[in-house]
């Protein structure tokens, strides 16, 4: 099992130096960062979402801004959409595919940001929060694995991160080293 380790950390580490070697998303990854901080400053709120571990990915940011990173501050205004009575409420009355849209429906306003994660791209319950955010005067910014998707189309920012493999597990590895730099920028600029 020794083989199935180094296998695993090869790819990490390959899908990371591809990162690590693109300045054009980094430079992306950095603007984005501080429109969200801006985005707060201007009392805006985050919202995220995602599904499976996208949610629990969407959740950890949240957490992060409300409650600390690295430095003690006030908590900021975010939260993940994955309250399980709302999402079994939604599921149940409206599908699974509404479960994050009535969320941005119910306490969205402009000057809020939807951060919406799917590393397909294709998630339809992410996208139709995508949309409903956008009618509501809402910034979405898109977080995936794949380029050319209809979460980037329903995005006013979207990074894709390549995870090199094909699968889900290396592209959320990035995402989740792109969220903790976001919060990092966040944090620095409060």
């Amino acid at each position: 099992m020794l083989d199935v380790v180094k296998e695993n950390l090869v790819q990490s580490k390959s899908a990371l130096d591809t990162l690590f070697e693109d300045e054009d998303k980094q430079k992306q990854i950095a603007e984005i960062g501080i429109f969200l901080a801006d985005s707060l400053k201007a009392d805006g709120k985050i919202m995220s979402c995602g599904n499976g571990g996208s949610m629990c990915d969407a959740m950890h940011f949240a957490e992060e801004l409300t409650g600390r990173f690295r430095d003690n501050r006030p908590g900021m205004a975010a939260i993940a959409i994955s309250d399980p009575s709302h999402i079994s409420c939604v599921g149940n009355d409206y599908g699974y595919d509404k479960i994050f849209s009535r969320y941005v429906e119910a306490v969205g306003k402009k000057g809020d940001v939807l951060l919406a994660i799917s590393t397909s791209g294709t998630s339809k319950n992410v996208l139709a929060a995508a949309k409903a955010a956008k009618e509501k005067g809402i910034k979405v910014v898109g977080l995936s694995g794949k380029p050319s998707t209809e979460l980037e189309k329903n995005s006013d920012f979207y990074l894709w991160l390549d995870g090199k493999t094909g699968y889900a597990d290396r592209v959320q590895e990035l995402h989740i080293k792109v969220l903790h730099t976001w919060i990092d920028i966040i944090e620095r600029s409060h």
